[in-house]
């Protein structure tokens, strides 16, 4: 009996040295809980009333040029707008980037939330918008120019419904997201050692539906094979790059349809080629361009690996046909490498994401692209892409549209997204 009561009064001191478990709220409440917070609702109160601004400073955006490398003229104007809305700090830095910190209450993480400033189209384009009805017609539009005025009312309507954060919020238009740009904007930003990004919210897609979890890796390259050239009479005989090429182009697309069968998603394309300089002369160079993808890192690395061991292999065999004159040579230039990346879906990133559609009464939809994302999200760091609201299309063309299709609801999801990452301070 004394044993028992001796045990019974351990088990009591224990139980009441143990402090209560709590469950910790669901990304749903959380996200419920921010939105219909009466700061939340007055944000978005003003979101709806700012929409004739939002509206003139993405025409006035847009109708700035600003293909990869060169951004600086909107990069600036874009700070002056975010320096307008108001900001702790704001600074482009060394590579094009335009950074403003909006400082939290509590010295914690740090959250990204940007747009990209460069568009796919050359700086003589005519980027001037033409309306039809209530379309609004121009290049660049809607990828990506769209996404930089919602970040910079996000900003604004923060910042007039006097909403405080735990976090520190990095605002920010990036450089070099198309093309050869090669991710070099986002890239800059996480090598920086004096930023310290913990979670990252790029806009860059359509309506708020479509949420983008993992990159989906590439890497691009440029070959060339190079000859002495000639007639193609009087030099017949000299090796022909172009013949190469072709003979270079059947092997590696023999041995990559194979190795793309099995395994996750890869892919590969030759998507541009050129040399020579007339149609009775043996070319002196002949290049194309080739983008690989995969979601994978090893079968990225293997379908890249294919395309370096065939297009040698080709040469050697072009070569050891040529009997007169040198041997042609061959010249391997990356020009591009995005990382791939996967995230699980219980991220609380992505959860409160999720959470964030439904509380609009959309249906999520989680993919793969390939994005600004894709290098936090190898780095290890939660990312989102997410999409910027209205409805648009033809992107990358010269007939690239965008309507304010319930464009305020895009914006307020933006914001809830925000704030349910960086922490409401009630």
């Amino acid at each position: 009996m004394t044993t028992l009561l001796i045990l019974f009064h351990v088990c009591t001191l224990i139980a009441q040295s143990e402090k209560p478990k709590f469950a910790q709220p669901s990304p749903k409440s959380q996200i419920n809980k921010i939105g219909n917070d009466q700061k939340i609702q007055q944000a978005f109160q003003i979101i709806e009333q700012l929409e004739p601004e939002t509206m003139k400073e993405l025409i006035e955006l847009t109708e700035i040029p600003a293909p990869p490398f060169q951004e600086q003229k909107r990069a600036e104007r874009y700070r002056q707008m975010l320096q307008n809305a108001g900001v702790d700090s704001i600074w482009i830095d060394e590579v094009g980037n335009v950074l403003a910190l909006r400082r939290g209450k509590s010295k914690g993480k740090t959250v990204l939330i940007e747009g990209h400033l460069d568009t796919v189209f050359p700086a003589d384009t005519d980027v001037s918008i033409k309306m039809k009805g209530d379309t609004l017609f121009a290049p660049g539009i809607a990828d990506d120019t769209r996404a930089l005025s919602v970040v910079l009312t996000i900003l604004k309507a923060m910042n007039r419904a006097k909403i405080s954060t735990e976090s520190d919020i990095l605002f920010a238009g990036t450089v070099g997201e198309e093309g050869l740009g090669d991710l070099r904007g986002i890239k800059h930003i996480f090598k920086t050692k004096s930023l310290k990004i913990d979670s990252h919210i790029a806009l860059d897609g359509g309506n708020i539906s479509g949420l983008v979890t993992n990159g989906l890796g590439s890497v691009r390259y440029k070959i060339t094979l190079n000859g002495p050239g000639g007639h193609s009479w009087g030099a017949f005989g000299l090796a022909n790059p172009h013949h190469a090429l072709g003979k270079a182009i059947d092997y590696f697309n023999t041995a990559a349809s194979k190795f793309v069968e099995i395994g996750p998603k890869t892919s590969y394309n030759i998507g541009r080629i050129g040399g020579g300089t007339s149609v009775n002369s043996i070319p002196f160079e002949s290049w194309i361009e080739v983008d690989l993808r995969s979601i994978s890192p090893e079968k990225l690395h293997g379908i890249e690996q294919i395309l370096l061991k065939e297009f040698n292999k080709a040469l050697i065999d072009y070569n050891s046909t040529i009997k007169t004159g040198t041997k042609l040579t061959v010249q391997f230039e990356k020009i591009g490498e995005r990382p791939s990346g996967l995230q699980n879906e219980e991220l609380p990133l992505i959860q409160k994401a999720i959470a964030a559609i439904e509380f609009f009464k959309a249906s999520p939809s989680l993919g793969t692209g390939s994005t600004n994302s894709n290098i936090p999200i190898s780095l290890g760091v939660p990312s989102i892409t997410i999409g910027r609201g209205g409805n648009g299309g033809n992107t990358h063309s010269l007939d690239e549209w965008w309507i304010n299709e319930n464009g305020a609801e895009g914006i307020k999801f933006g914001l809830l997204m925000l704030i349910a990452e960086a922490g409401l301070i009630q």
